[in-house]
């Protein structure tokens, strides 16, 4: 059980020291050994930072008085302060969080009755700049960090436990979909991932923890080697040409070297799936021509399709299709034996929908400003 913790503000912690609070049990034990202490300090230390919600090392009761010192003298447990939270009708809980450098990212808590999936970013902005969505249309500004990855889950687990509702549970998902593509931040997701996993930590099955893509292609090989955890697949196109355009970096990874990589996935699990992120864009890709295309291109990759109504956000040219469209697009895929489902949409009274998560972004490759002045509008 947690134990309930006041949140720290760490704002004034120095950026010298180590935070510990990144650090997979592996990294954990080289440090602990690095300083002359026992590698099993680790497991200790991982249990009080991740599954008792302690920040204070002189709370750590089972350490030494002397080690007690030392981590208190050689490291820190830094966190982001929590700039703004919001709960939308369905119980949707949207946090945004500021980082030491002053950036903002966004995370976001689904609630539903047989599961709690937290939504975590992995990228201040994005890089990929996909046509559809408004994170990508903020700009990118750096990778997040292992602890500033780590932390979302572990805020989250704090102010769910610490105020309870009658939509809040337990967290038993995390879907690495926030804002970013986590793949371009290979080291530190993995990193990441491995605590969430961690039973000393967090204790997640390797099929409650996914990670998304818009196709990086060598990465998700190189996922495949690290451990065959969930994946789902940001396709939203069944073509070249229209899937260049909503997605560039299909211009890179063309749908042939996509599909390959998720053929081979998970070529020694046949009882499991990728997941392919469809998102429903009006008159774009809806029409059941893009069905049928999307038929052979899905053709022997082991795939379900998550069809996900788009959610308009400011200034954006492109419409949500409508229910009709939608679920003539489900009949045809169904019909052809393919697992297709449609998203509920949650959380977009409070922006906290898929494609709508923005933070506040110091955007050093100006796409933001370039933006705003492509549909006229003044830059802030």
């Amino acid at each position: 059980m947690l134990i309930k913790v006041s949140l720290p503000n760490m704002s004034g912690a120095g950026t010298e020291k180590i935070n510990l609070l990144g650090l997979d049990r592996q990294a954990m034990e080289e440090y602990f050994h690095s300083i002359g202490e026992k590698s099993y300090r680790a497991q200790q230390v991982l249990q009080w930072i991740h599954q008792y919600g302690i920040h204070d090392f002189h709370a750590m009761t089972n350490l030494s008085k002397t080690l007690r010192e030392k981590l208190t003298a050689l490291t820190t447990i830094m966190l982001p302060d929590i700039a703004y939270e919001n709960t939308a009708a369905d119980g949707t809980h949207k946090w945004l969080l500021r980082m030491q450098d002053g950036n903002c990212i966004e995370t976001v808590f689904i609630p539903e009755d047989d599961r709690g999936t937290l939504c975590v970013s992995s990228q201040i902005g994005c890089t990929l700049n996909c046509d559809f969505c408004s994170t990508g249309k903020q700009g990118f500004n750096r990778n997040l960090t292992t602890a500033e990855i780590i932390s979302q889950v572990w805020l989250a687990v704090r102010k769910l436990s610490k105020n309870q509702s009658k939509h809040d549970h337990a967290i038993t998902n995390v879907v690495m979909m926030g804002m970013g593509e986590p793949l371009l931040n290979f080291d530190a997701v993995i990193s990441a991932i491995k605590i969430m996993l961690d039973d000393f930590a967090y204790g997640l099955s390797k099929r409650r923890v996914t990670v998304s893509t818009a196709g990086v292609v060598p990465a998700i090989y190189q996922l495949r080697e690290k451990f065959d955890i969930a994946l789902a697949v940001s396709l939203h196109a069944p073509n070249d040409e229209l899937r260049n355009k909503l997605v560039p970096l299909n211009k890179k990874y063309p749908l042939h070297k996509l599909m390959t990589a998720c053929k081979d996935y998970f070529r020694e699990d046949n009882r499991r799936y990728i997941t392919m992120e469809y998102v429903m864009l009006d008159g774009i890709n809806d029409t059941p021509m893009h069905a049928s295309q999307l038929l052979r291109v899905l053709n022997g990759v082991r795939a379900k399709v998550n069809l996900i109504p788009f959610n308009p956000f400011p200034h954006t040219s492109y419409q949500r299709s409508t229910p009709t469209t939608i679920r003539q697009f489900q009949e045809i895929l169904l019909n052809a034996g393919m697992i297709t489902t449609v998203r509920k949409t949650r959380g977009d009274d409070i922006d906290a929908a898929c494609g709508q998560l923005v933070g506040q972004v110091h955007d050093r490759t100006q796409r933001n400003k370039r933006y705003l002045q492509k549909i006229a509008l003044p830059s802030s």
